[in-house]
């Protein structure tokens, strides 16, 4: 097996290794319906909260953009769009999927944790299955504030992934999702994934033994932003296959706005 000096370096060998399954994922969701149900929800959510801004107007970062859906979906729709990812892989992924839409974003290799943006720096961020794999959540938190203008968005959706590990009943329902799993018509997701490789990232990650999202509002808050969160967002985005895959961990969506003091 090799040996890592540092989390850091774990972490990007595995995501650099799921680059092209990954990419493949994002892909088929661009070809689907997907595509279009991840936007509405986007697009309704900042229009809800930037009543009277155009999309043009509006500065987007997409952190964690791993194969650049989001990133890619909101440029479509108007958005000025930054998406930044630690992964190199990742980000030339993104841009071959963005195709001419690229020429729209700013990728950037970025740490999640460390982002090198200047305060206030944009209307809105989003980010999809990436807290839960941060080595320091709580200071990447601080970090995403930092950054969003004052009255600016959060829109991060996860979910508690990896529990299963730490909690029994969480890994009696997750063994359950496998058996259902097994004899369904749907894709196992975890197919040509290693999975031990992941199990054994997650047992660093500290969310992945939290309760979620709990954890998130009470450090959003502390970090001065008012937040709430919709456990039930997985019924409007997640397909049959996410479903029936991911029973026992739903999406949630952690929302916040950056207080004006």
């Amino acid at each position: 097996m090799k040996q890592f000096q540092n989390f850091e370096e774990e972490n990007i060998h595995y995501w650099t290794g799921r680059t092209d399954g990954y990419s493949n994922v994002n892909q088929e969701e661009l070809a689907s319906d997907q595509k279009t149900v991840w936007g509405r929800v986007l697009a309704e959510k900042i229009a809800a909260h930037f009543p009277k801004k155009a999309p043009e107007e509006i500065r987007v970062l997409d952190i964690g953009t791993g194969p650049g859906f989001f990133a890619i979906l909101l440029a479509e729709l108007g958005y000025q769009v930054t998406a930044v990812d630690y992964t190199a892989s990742m980000l030339e992924a993104a841009a071959e999927n963005a195709k001419e839409t690229a020429e729209k974003i700013r990728f950037l290799q970025m740490n999640a944790e460390k982002l090198e943006f200047a305060e206030n720096s944009f209307d809105v961020i989003v980010s999809r299955n990436l807290t839960w794999n941060l080595h320091h959540p709580e200071e990447a938190y601080r970090e995403w504030v930092r950054v969003l203008k004052k009255n600016g968005l959060l829109l991060n959706f996860d979910a508690n992934w990896y529990r299963y590990l730490w909690d029994e009943k969480a890994q009696k329902e997750h063994e359950k999702d496998r058996k259902n799993l097994s004899t369904s018509d749907v894709r196992d997701e975890t197919e040509g994934t290693d999975v031990a490789a992941m199990e054994a990232i997650a047992r660093q990650t500290p969310l992945s033994e939290k309760q979620r999202p709990e954890w998130d509002l009470t450090v959003l808050r502390v970090a001065g932003m008012e937040a709430k969160a919709d456990p039930e967002i997985w019924k409007a985005v997640w397909t049959k296959e996410e479903r029936i895959n991911n029973a026992s961990t739903p999406m949630f969506l952690v929302e916040g706005v950056k207080k004006d003091a």
